[in-house]
């Protein structure tokens, strides 16, 4: 599909060469830290607690700038929305701006396109001959969902007669506050019995659980997960409770687990049955925006030669996504508002000039350099020139590994570097992030000196090869580790606001330019300083380039 495409812009997808750089000799690296923001030096800050000589000398240099990472530079409606890897690896493969996940979600709630769908006029016939289903992320972390769409919807769905609903909840404590799932539920409650007075209808929380134990991998890193939620919402399968409130209680006084980590849990009647197991003919609307976490659970319910594992007695439901997830795919097949289209990525200009490449990380970050860098597209833009590697993650609580598989991407890079084929590459390490997110601090700066070690390694090589190495990152994350207040400390696991860092390494610099980052500079200028780094001139709708010549 993307070398159609190709072929469909051929004037389009032309660079010209630079005319007064035409690169160097050595290949082109550039290093994703996932989740490494700039905050003040402090005890919470995992990045600046870790010995990380490498990276201390790579802020210092003059080659050295901060870039906006979060809010309205990357795609989202506010300055108070926290980046994400999605936008994050969108804006900086694109080189544009595009309006993203809650953006474009609100713009259609608000003026009504989204239920003048037919998709949405689909599920709300379902729904009315039989019940209609809610599955997503249940907060107001904006990262993947917004509780105040889910409201949205189910109230429409109401005024519409739709009479019987149920609403199957992931916690999340991950975007949002460690323990703060009993405050969302207490929200969602209020809403559901004011549903159900002011209609006299029957809509319920009917399943649950943490969003690192259920329904929402991604990448095929663990289909079991995938299992359980998809269990759990469709057939009640999980640990019996009177309400939401009493699962999530419960589990709290059993350990010391954030919300992401909490157990499935169903809602069960007075008659100790499942209250929303589903059946033929209902509606299932996964409300997440957000992609990498919503197509393995997308492709359980709709696909007709599904074998990732056994369904049971799959029910014939009508089943769409907030958004379609995968453009390529075509997962969901049924989707209530459409995605940002992202043409041009920096990938097919790449391609279309002839020029070798290569992406690289472990799986929890894979999609990142692929499907978000490519414009949510999955699949390789031209495979004689591309070469995509994947190292598989380790199935586990990431503060127990720190190092994940920093060191084996690093190893992997570096035989690709040598090889001599490649002009550009570019790496995800996820430590910072997918580490931050568990809030441990020893472990997130353990991380940290891992990824400083691997650079220090990569430094080596670029360096030997006559190549330029730049370091940067999609948002911020290991940069605050907890929040204090009265002497209490809370752990952080969400992204920050805070910006990140973009460093150019060039051996072979002798002043032909210079490095200035305007104020309110964001990823979406990475693109353009990368093709000027490769000896092309960026395209005329990409946001300037931060080298000056």
């Amino acid at each position: 599909m993307l070398r159609h495409r190709l072929a469909r812009f051929p004037l389009t997808l032309s660079l010209h060469r630079h005319p007064s750089f035409p690169g160097r000799p050595g290949p082109l690296l550039l290093i994703i830290a996932d989740g490494v923001g700039i905050a003040p030096e402090g005890p919470s800050n995992a990045v600046t607690e870790a010995d990380t000589p490498t990276l201390d000398a790579l802020l210092a240099s003059p080659l050295s700038a901060q870039l906006v990472a979060h809010g309205v530079a990357v795609g989202l409606p506010s300055d108070d929305d926290m980046g994400n890897s999605e936008v994050g690896h969108n804006a900086l493969g694109a080189g544009r701006i595009f309006a993203q996940g809650a953006k474009l979600v609100n713009k259609a709630l608000a003026d009504g396109t989204l239920f003048a769908t037919p998709v949405w006029h689909a599920a709300v016939q379902h729904g009315r001959e039989h019940t209609m289903h809610f599955i997503g992320l249940h907060s107001d972390g904006n990262v993947h969902s917004s509780n105040d769409q889910l409201y949205q919807l189910l109230e429409r769905a109401a005024d519409e007669g739709v009479r019987r609903a149920r609403v199957h909840i992931l916690l999340d404590g991950r975007d949002v506050p460690v323990r703060s799932a009993r405050d969302y539920i207490a929200q969602t409650e209020q809403v559901l019995q004011k549903i159900n007075e002011h209609h006299g209808a029957d809509y319920r929380i009917a399943s649950g659980g943490g969003r690192m134990t259920i329904t929402m991998d991604r990448y095929q890193a663990d289909w079991d997960m995938v299992k359980r939620g998809y269990d759990c919402h469709t057939y009640g399968v999980g640990r019996d409770f009177s309400s939401a409130t009493e699962a999530v209680e419960t589990m709290y006084a059993e350990s010391d687990l954030g919300d992401q980590y909490l157990a499935a849990f169903v809602i069960v009647g007075d008659d100790g049955r499942p209250v929303g197991a589903m059946a033929d003919g209902d509606a299932v609307v996964l409300y997440n925006y957000r992609g990498d976490r919503s197509i393995e659970i997308s492709q359980a319910y709709e696909d007709p030669n599904f074998t990732a594992f056994d369904r049971g007695q799959h029910p014939d439901v009508y089943f769409c996504g907030m958004l379609q997830y995968d453009g390529d795919k075509l997962v969901p097949k049924h989707y209530l508002v459409e995605p940002p289209v992202i043409e041009h990525t920096m990938s097919e200009y790449l391609c279309a000039e002839g020029v070798h490449s290569f992406a690289i990380s472990e799986t929890q970050k894979f999609g990142h350099v692929t499907y978000f860098w490519n414009g949510n597209r999955s699949g390789y833009i031209d495979k004689a020139l591309e070469t995509y590697v994947e190292i598989p993650s380790d199935n586990v609580q990431f503060d127990t590994t720190p190092a994940m598989k920093v060191r084996e991407i690093t190893a992997r890079t570096i035989e690709l570097l040598r090889t001599g084929t490649y002009r550009f590459g570019r790496l995800n390490f996820p430590s910072g992030d997918m580490v931050g997110h568990t809030g441990d601090l020893g472990a997130t700066i353990q991380a940290m000196e891992v990824i400083d070690e691997c650079v220090a390694q990569l430094i080596a090589v670029i360096d030997e090869l006559g190549g330029v190495l730049v370091y940067t990152a999609d948002h911020g994350n290991a940069d605050i580790m907890y929040t204090e207040s009265g002497g209490v400390r809370s752990p952080k696991t969400s992204h920050t606001l805070n910006p990140v860092p973009f460093v150019i390494h060039d051996s072979l610099y002798a002043g032909e330019y210079r490095l200035e980052a305007p104020i309110g500079a964001g990823l979406s200028n990475v693109a353009s300083t990368l093709l000027d780094l490769l000896g092309y001139q960026a395209p005329p709708d990409y946001q300037p380039s931060l080298l000056r010549f």
